[in-house]
């Protein structure tokens, strides 16, 4: 997916943060972290998407994870999926080295919680997560990351090492205007449940999983 480019816009309707408020986080290893949440007005899509600020962040490019919220993974851990481990690698690491985390609101790549389940269904009589966004009449991927690149230059960051293994995030940002500097992966968080979900994400986005015993030209 491309994403279209920032309009300029008058300052008054420039996004800009609404609010700044201490969050201690607990990481998944038992320690305490400590983080600045941040809100917004002015999003190009209005909803409530969050920004967590570890560290000082007087990097010239700060590492950033821009994660899409999954509620099955993220809160009930779901095991059909990656996204809540990689949510618990994204906090120990912001905590390591400082950095931000996007949490964008943007369940089942975009289609929505109810969507997500029904996808769910299907993927039960053998489609693969894309094949079953398809036949509910969604694309592969409806995420947009305008918000993104806009909640990045409201916090004034716009050079940013991205914490990604999905090359559509990158080609997004940098399409809006936010120069991406370096890409670190993502660690494999391959299980019984989520390898198809895997192998799907890499055979039609791309996305840059070494899958034990798969070779990287597949």
């Amino acid at each position: 997916m491309t994403a279209p480019s920032l309009k300029p816009l008058s300052s008054a309707l420039q996004p800009h943060i609404r609010s700044v408020a201490r969050l201690p986080v607990r990481l998944a290893d038992g320690r305490e972290a400590s983080s600045a949440i941040h809100s917004f007005n002015g999003l190009a899509d209005g909803k409530e998407h969050v920004a967590l600020r570890f560290g000082d962040n007087d990097a010239d490019a700060p590492l950033v994870r821009v994660h899409s919220e999954c509620l099955t993974g993220d809160a009930l851990g779901s095991a059909r999926c990656d996204c809540g481990p990689q949510l618990e690698e994204s906090l120990r690491r912001l905590d390591e080295e400082g950095g931000y985390l996007l949490y964008l609101r943007q369940e089942g790549r975009g289609i929505g919680l109810y969507a997500k389940l029904d996808a769910y269904r299907l993927q039960e009589q053998g489609y693969d997560t894309y094949a079953a966004n398809r036949a509910l009449g969604h694309a592969d991927d409806e995420r947009d990351y305008t918000v993104a690149a806009e909640m990045l230059r409201a916090m004034g960051v716009s050079r940013i090492t991205l914490l990604t293994n999905n090359p559509d995030k990158k080609a997004q940002l940098e399409a809006l205007g936010i120069e991406v500097v370096g890409v670190r992966p993502t660690g494999v968080f391959q299980g019984t449940h989520n390898l198809p979900y895997l192998e799907a994400k890499v055979r039609h986005t791309h996305h840059t999983i070494d899958l034990p015993g798969r070779r990287r030209d597949d």
